[in-house]
């Protein structure tokens, strides 16, 4: 089988494509540049698009001994990834930008322009898994509880998940750089990225102003009282406690957390942490890893690349899902994706576009 494997420049796509090679496949290894002008070295675990990163990527391909290639996916990613994460900060929702490059740019662009040149399929160094039932390709969690990354998967569709490969689906985290190390790649000890690969100083509000501009506005509590000042609505996200600055120190002493944001009004409301508190998700543009599901039926939500999966009433209706929390949760923010699960496995996503509390609405 013909399979192209993405090289990030990192230690678990180098090992995917080692496992790739053993498994007797004929390997292509193909670095995405992601932006017009990477920068040579990233810092630590900051970002991942970094010329350092793509000649990571080749050293590690030529070790394999197989054809390398870089593919300039910079214009599509700008528009389908950045621009679409200014749109919804702008907005004041916030999303998830990895999910979306996995759902435009991973699986979707690169597979499009692999299958067009004659590949089978593409594999990654994801920990998740893929299974089969009957016709149908099932994607569930990784064993590697730790570093699931099922859920950045769940906007997959069946077309995608039969023509995606996770070769450590089954395997730890240690275990991978210990088999780095044996086979004698240099990327054995690289540190893991947890940044947003285009901001790689860690600084998202600095990015956001810088692109979005500065504009001074209200924080206010949730009686309309003005107790602080901002430069910009899309700085802050639902459930944010640091970095608020008010002027007006809280009645009862306790510290306020970002309720709501109001791009229109340029206004912040914050409160105490119970006003956060999350009863139920409406959702929309849902996406299905295998058949559209419509009606209701019980499973797990999770909302957070790394948070934990809670159980919940799901009701499916067209392009909306709506999902009943058994126990409250805080901090949901519309933007963020609900990825729906039945045990491991990966039923499908939707994007978060109201919340309610206690006798609350947030939208």
């Amino acid at each position: 089988m013909r399979v192209l494997v993405a090289m990030s420049g990192g230690v678990d796509s180098a090992v995917a494509a080692a496992r790739m090679v053993d498994a007797g496949h004929d390997v292509t290894g193909v670095h995405l540049a992601l932006s017009k002008n990477p920068q040579s070295f990233r810092t630590g675990a900051r970002g991942c698009c970094s010329l350092e990163d793509s000649h990571d990527a080749r050293r590690a391909a030529d070790m394999l001994g197989i054809p390398f290639y870089v593919w300039d996916l910079s214009d599509r990613f700008k528009a389908d990834v950045v621009d679409d994460f200014l749109a919804e900060y702008e907005a004041g929702r916030t999303p998830n930008p990895c999910l979306r490059c996995n759902e435009k740019i991973k699986f979707a662009a690169v597979l499009e322009r692999g299958v067009a040149l004659g590949f089978d399929a593409i594999a990654t160094g994801h920990y998740a898994r893929v299974t089969r039932v009957g016709d149908e390709v099932q994607l569930r969690r990784a064993t590697d509880a730790a570093k699931d990354q099922s859920y950045v998967l769940g906007v997959l569709n069946q077309e995608q998940l039969r023509r995606s490969l996770f070769p450590l689906a089954g395997t730890e985290k240690p275990q991978v750089r210990a088999e780095a190390a044996e086979r004698g790649l240099y990327v054995a000890k690289k540190p893991d990225s947890h940044d947003i690969c285009f901001i790689p100083d860690g600084d998202t509000a600095g990015y956001l102003n810088r692109h979005l501009g500065e504009a001074d506005g209200d924080i206010v509590d949730e009686s309309g009282a003005v107790v602080g000042r901002h430069t910009g609505s899309h700085q802050f996200t639902v459930g944010q406690r640091r970095g608020l600055r008010l002027g007006t120190p809280a009645a009862d002493g306790q510290p306020r957390y970002v309720l709501g944001i109001s791009p229109v009004a340029n206004t912040v409301t914050v409160g105490p942490r119970e006003s956060l508190t999350v009863r139920s998700m409406e959702c929309i543009r849902p996406t299905w890893t295998g058949s559209a599901r419509s009606g209701s039926w019980r499973g797990l939500v999770q909302v957070r690349a790394h948070g934990a999966a809670m159980p919940a009433s799901i009701t499916a209706d067209g392009d909306r899902v709506r999902v009943e929390l058994d126990e409250p949760a805080h901090g949901i923010a519309p933007g963020q994706a609900a990825v729906h699960y039945e045990g491991d496995l990966v039923i499908g996503a939707a994007t978060i576009a109201a919340t309610e509390g206690a006798g609350r609405a947030a939208a």
